[in-house]
Parts: C-alpha cells; structure tokens; sequence
C-alpha cells in the first residue's frame, strides 16, 4: 500500500464499500471547446470494494493526479479486478490506456460497440474484455450490476449501469451538470433549482437535447427499476426525491415547455433600432401581465444559454436586422442552433428590420422550416430602420397573440364551455376512469379511486397513482390526463376490464372501441356509464412513497349525464359481486381476500409485503377468510 503521508488524495464515501474518487477543473474556460463554463465541470468516477473490486468510468486528464492518488490510496494492496466503461468519450475514457499500464489484472466490462471505440482511441492496448449486452448481469460479491443499453445518449455506445443492493442508476451522461463540485458531492435537492437546474438544463439541451425521444425510451427502461440515487459522469450525485428531477427531464426530452407562461425575446441589433423595438415590446408584455419574461442580446449572450431558455419557455420572439440580404450573423448562428436540436412545441413571433429590403424573416422561417409543431404567430412587425410611431399598433397586436396565446391566461368560461363549473359538484370518494397516453400515443387507462378537487382559484385538482401502474408512467411521459367519474350504472365487467389488469399486459380497448371518444386533447373519455369528465394538464407532481401525486390544472370540464356518482359504498356493496361460499368439506382452510377486487390468497399468514395480484392492492386491503 502506498503511503497516505505522501498521497494527495481527495475521495468521498457514498455508501458503504462506494466511493467517489474522481475530481474537477475550475480552469476549464469552454466545455468540449464549445460550451462556456462559469465554474468549471466534474469529472466523477465510482469504486466498488467488494469480493471483487470494480471501477465505474475513469476521468478526464486534466484531473488525473488527484483519480490515481485517490484509486491508489482506496485499492492499497488489492487488484482492480473489473473497470466497467459506460461511455466512451475522452472526458470519461482518457485514462483507460494508463489504467491498463498499472493494473494489467483488469477485465474490462463494456459493450460491443464501446470495445470498437476504445480500440480506435487504444490500438495498441491488451486487456481482458468481458463484454455485456442489455440485461446481462455482473456479480462481484455482494453487489450485483445489471446493465441497460441507453444509445444515443448521447453517443450510441453508451450504457447505464444499475447496482441492485444500493439501488443506484450510474447513468453515463445522462443527469449530469455542467460546475465543479464543492466538497459536497450529493446535491441538496430542496435546493434544487437554485443551485442547479439551470446548469442541469443547460447542460442537458446542449449536450444531450437532440435525442429527446432516445432519452424517453431510456427513461421508460429507468422506470421498472427501484432506483434510489443516481450517480452521472458530471455534477452532483442525485438521492431523495428524484420523482423531481426525472421530471424536469421528461419535459425536456419531450420538447414540452417548462414553463407554460415564460416568454424570450432574443434579439440581434446592429446600431441598437432592434434591440429598442424589442425592449418596448417586453414593456408591453409585462403590462398584460407577463411577468416571466426574459431578454437576450444574442450578439453577447453564448448560445448554449439561449438553447437552454428556448427548453424552458412557452414563447420565444425572434428579432433580427437583414443583413447582407439575409440574417444578421449572430441571429442566423442562434437559427441554425435551434433547428440542430429539433426544438418543437413552441411558439415563435418574428420582428424584422430592413433599412431597404427587409428579409430577416423569411429567411429566418427558411431556417426553421424542418422544425416541427411550430406555432408561428400570424401577427409580425417589419420596421425601416427605426420603428415609426404607426407601427405601434402593430406591436400592441403582437403583445395581445402572445399573452392570449400562452396557457396560464387563458380565461375560463363559465357554462358556455370549455368548462362547466356545475360539473365540479359531481365529484365525491368515488371510483373514476383515468384515461392516458404515452409518448407513441398508446391509449391506456385505470380505475382510480383518488381524485379530487385542491383549489377553485386557478382550478387545481390531485390524482394518486400507484408508482407500478402504468398509468404513473404515461401521465409522467406527457403530462395530460382525463377523468371520467363513473356512475351507479357502471357494470362490474368495467371495473375488471381497466381495474383488474395492466396495460403493460394486454391491450384494455380492443372490443372497447365504440364505447370511448376523444375530447379536444386528444385522449379518450367514457361514452356511457359516467356523469362528468375532465381534461386536465399536470402542474406538479409529487415522490409520496410508492404512489406519485399529481397537481392538475382543468383545461376542460362537462356533465354528459344527472345519474348517481359511483361511491366507494355503492361499489361494495351493489357493483362488486359476493364472494361465493366455499363447500364444507369437514375441514377448515384459512385464506386471505383482496376487499378492492376479491382475490384469494390461500395460506395462514400473509406476507406483510404481499401485493394483489390482480388489483395491485397492498396487504392491508386484504380480510381473513375461511375457505
């Protein structure tokens, strides 16, 4: 063992027999020679002390020194029996070929396609290979690694690793931050968003942004497991309440704003004309009420940053000078960044100045043609060098599309649709049809007995769903849901259909086609049976254990019936059928029924862990029962 007196080593315990011994670079000015970088970026790497030991990822050079003192000081005098290379890019993989020269015993783990990478950047290097494909396991004593395939994340060799015991998700680039760490390596997640959302967002949409539907499919893969931290390549390790920081990453890689009610402007201004048309537009804005609201010069402002609030807002206003028959160079750098990162689901005003022949936005249109789902504004304004004291109407109408167009202001109609406030009285403890989709827009829905009214103003309503329904996952995927509230004529055979299997399973409408119709968000409601439905968009959603909370907003609310609302009583005791008596044979038997759907369980005791079967219901909804 080399001595500690003579080491420099800096290494942090995560868990017992886990330790972090990678390490930062303040001086680092761009991040991949592109990206500023205010404070720095860490390059983090994990060891595992076990039967075996085992090494996740190695660093980047410029923190080598203080990777070898801490791997040195940890391992002592034992092997590093396996490095597993989760990505293969130089900031994680630079120090595989030196590692190799000081632990020759090494097997490295990786994927088949992570082997050619290495060898393009190692040719000459010898190792022990062992390579792992998704769903292959690797056991080095009392941890266990199962490793998932997440390509394209963003390179397409890329893995994560899960580790059964102290179920972590080692997550390749994935959840990573650009910033150095401080002595503490986990992050303070209530204090999420003020010390790091906007480095995780920024990092996330630059270097990650483009492959939002590899990363969805990545994350579904993430959603069957028990995963309670998360240990990326950057930034801080994640641990607690995840549900948070998974759904900021749901919203992004689905290209859905945010922030419904933020507006940027961006503009690009030669001698400060445009730049003053924009800043009278924001004063208009904030005058309707618009109070997150955001300017960039784009001439001084790094476009890293501006991708990042084009994730986060609603709206995005687009101002630029014509330059040289087209658009001004900074703009045009700005365009072209946007559609490389397949920005969607947004809305985009455009401003123009032409001191002779205005043509900034037609081509900034030609930039963002291939973009798709883009709401352009028909309301537009083009000034001749300054703008006139007639045009300011034209930039009223502008200020009136946007704040009409953003969601939080909307105004809610009363009786006259969409939304009837009498429906609201419909809701009672009672059974509901939850109705979803997932990002391929697969219908799926659920029986639910937990939702309910919050708040009259804005009209907030809670939804419970249990963590191992997919119901939680589709909701969490797009953030939209319908409620239709059953009714005392709702049939048993309806209940068992949507409340009794998943639709993980089989497909719950096949033979059900004709009974269910869309409502304007697109997602299906019950055609019978029911007394009210409700269209709802997910504010926030909240970690309660094994069930996720759901904070809505009504988008749209209707009575299509006055029949009785299906309460839990009602249920028990008229819709839910009686449990047959058993035959006496001379004998007693002892088993355990499901109270929600009737399901025996046959035995003395029932495991205090036990979850229904049928109606994944957990023991406590269980009676004793004689058989």
């Amino acid at each position: 063992m080399v001595s500690e007196e003579y080491q420099m080593h800096n290494e942090a315990k995560i868990k017992d027999g886990l330790f972090y011994v990678g390490g930062s670079d303040r001086r680092l000015a761009l991040f991949e020679n592109v990206y500023p970088l205010e404070n720095g970026v860490s390059y983090n790497s994990y060891l595992y002390l076990d039967e075996k030991t085992c090494l996740l990822d190695t660093v980047d050079a410029s923190v080598s020194k203080v990777f070898y003192d801490n791997l040195d000081y940890l391992l002592g005098d034992r092997k590093l029996d396996y490095l597993i290379v989760n990505h293969m890019e130089p900031d994680h993989a630079a120090n595989i070929g030196e590692l190799l020269l000081r632990h020759k015993e090494t097997t490295i783990v990786v994927g088949s396609m992570a082997k050619e990478f290495l060898l393009n950047y190692f040719p000459k290097i010898e190792a022990k290979f062992l390579i792992v494909k998704e769903g292959d396991t690797l056991s080095i004593g009392k941890h266990r690694f199962h490793f998932i395939s997440a390509p394209m994340v963003h390179w397409p060799e890329v893995m994560f690793t899960y580790e059964e015991v102290d179920k972590i998700l080692f997550s390749a680039d994935a959840f990573g931050t650009f910033g150095a760490l401080s002595g503490n390596i986990f992050a303070d997640l209530g204090k999420y968003e003020k010390e790091h959302l906007s480095e995780a967002r920024r990092y996330y949409t630059n270097i990650v942004g483009k492959y939002g539907p590899q990363v969805i499919n990545v994350l579904k893969k993430a959603a069957t497991l028990d995963i309670k931290t998360i240990a990326p390549l950057h930034g801080p390790i994640l641990e607690g309440n995840l549900n948070k920081i998974i759904n900021y990453y749901i919203r992004w890689a689905n290209y859905t704003p945010e922030e419904n009610d933020a507006v940027m402007i961006a503009y690009s201004s030669v001698y400060g004309n445009t730049k003053n048309v924009a800043d009278i537009l924001a004063t208009k804005l904030a005058k309707k009420g618009i109070k997150n609201l955001v300017e960039y010069d784009v001439s001084k402002t790094d476009s890293s940053y501006l991708i990042a609030e084009a994730f986060r807002v609603h709206t995005i206003v687009l101002a630029a000078t014509t330059y040289n028959a087209g658009v001004f160079i900074k703009m045009e750098d700005f365009l072209h960044d946007l559609e490389a990162h397949k920005i969607t689901n947004r809305t985009i005003a455009f401003i123009e100045n032409g001191s002779w022949a205005p043509a900034a936005k037609a081509n900034m249109k030609r930039i963002l043609a291939p973009l798709s789902n883009i709401n352009y504004l028909n309301e537009s304004l083009t000034i001749a060098s300054s703008i006139h004291d007639n045009q300011l109407e034209s930039l009223d109408a502008i200020a009136i599309a946007i704040a009409k167009d953003l969601p939080h202001l909307e105004t809610l109609e009363i009786d006259t649709k969409p939304i009837n406030r009498d429906a609201l009285f419909k809701l009672t403890y009672g059974l509901f049809l939850v109705f979803s989709k997932d990002q391929s827009n697969k219908d799926n829905a659920s029986i639910n007995n937990s939702f309910f009214q919050i708040s009259d103003d804005p009209s907030l309503f809670a939804l419970s769903v249990n963590k191992a329904n997919l119901t939680a996952t589709t909701i969490l995927e797009t953030g939209i849901f319908n409620v239709s509230a059953l009714t005392e004529e709702t049939s048993y055979s309806l209940i068992k259909r949507f409340g009794f299997q998943s639709g993980r399973e089989v497909n719950k409408f096949i033979g059900f086609e004709k009974e269910v119709e869309r409502s304007n968000n697109g997602l299906y409601r019950l055609t019978h049976s029911t007394n009210a439905y409700y269209s709802l968009k997910v504010k926030q959603s909240i970690d309660c254990g094994n069930h996720i909370l759901f904070i809505a907003e009504l988008v749209e609310a209707k009575i299509l019936s006055s029949d009785n609302s299906l309460t839990y009583a009602y249920y028990f005791a008229h819709t839910k059928p009686t449990a047959l008596p058993s035959l006496n044979t001379g004998s007693k038997k002892v088993g355990w029924r499901c109270k929600i759907c009737g399901y025996t369980y046959v035995g003395e005791e029932l495991p205090k862990d036990y979850i229904c079967p049928i109606c994944k219901h957990p023991a406590s909804d269980f009676e004793k029962v004689e058989l």
